[in-house]
């Protein structure tokens, strides 16, 4: 992985959640109502976090069951404790290497993951190998690439300014998967049929300043990762660009997601 993910920190829960977590569970009702997925289906999810997709799943899914999979052992007990649903494991796991056999789930879902997986081919190809015949991958990532995420993205651009060695570290220039065009040409080279891409729109509003600015110094994720790793001097400037941006509050913006879905063949 490059020195642009060096700031990509995946470990605290807490932090997670106050940075990405309340607007991953927003983005996530909203993927599920139009998934219309069958009912006692098995499920697999890759990269649960925290479990915002995993609670949603349980919610409107009805799955039999779900093997929720995440590689931070931080994040599954974070899942755990918000998440005590006797339907589902949670289990320790890596893109490309799913604790499920051959042929064995009907549904297999992520959220706001795949675009950080160095390896996707591999992890698309992974998860075909796990569905039934006929059954359904569906998978959301934030529109990076498209300026989709606003409040990532005006953190990014003061950035920039003041340091232009953060440019490289900006999610728009790192993911380039994230375009409907993309996303639809990946999944149906890993041979998934019947491939769409539509986006979910949802809002994100902070009550205030510090509201918006808090998560960004709490290091988890790579803007935060970003900002915590700057001297105070140098925070302090950031902070108050984007202060005098933004104004006090409240700070009202738009985040879009692409939403995939593809099928096995039958």
């Amino acid at each position: 992985m490059g020195d642009e993910a060096k700031h990509d920190a995946w470990t605290a829960g807490q932090s997670y959640e106050a940075y990405m977590g309340r607007w991953s569970r927003q983005v996530a009702a909203a993927f599920l109502a139009r998934l219309d997925a069958p009912a006692g289906a098995d499920w697999v999810e890759l990269g649960c976090g925290t479990g915002a997709l995993t609670a949603a799943v349980l919610a409107a899914g009805a799955p039999r069951s779900l093997v929720a999979v995440d590689p931070s052992e931080d994040f599954l007990a974070a899942a755990r404790a918000a998440v005590p649903d006797p339907r589902v494991r949670f289990e320790r796991g890596q893109a490309g290497a799913l604790p499920a056999a051959d042929a064995t789930i009907d549904v297999a879902v992520s959220g706001l993951v795949l675009n950080f997986v160095p390896d996707r081919p591999a992890a698309l190809a992974d998860l075909l190998r796990a569905l039934r015949p006929g059954g359904w991958l569906a998978f959301y990532v934030w529109d990076y690439a498209g300026g989709g995420l606003e409040f990532v993205d005006r953190f990014w651009k003061a950035a920039a300014e003041l340091d232009p060695a953060a440019a490289a570290l900006d999610e728009a220039r790192r993911f380039p998967f994230t375009t409907r065009h993309a996303i639809a040409a990946e999944c149906a080279a890993a041979g998934f049929d019947d491939v769409g891409v539509e986006p979910v729109e949802i809002a994100t509003v902070f009550a205030d300043f510090a509201d918006f600015w808090t998560p960004f110094t709490l290091g988890a994720g790579p803007a935060p990762g970003y900002c915590a790793s700057l001297a105070p001097e140098r925070r302090a400037a950031l902070r108050e660009r984007l202060e005098g941006r933004l104004g006090s509050g409240p700070i009202a913006m738009g985040a879009r997601a692409w939403a995939a879905r593809g099928q096995a063949s039958s």
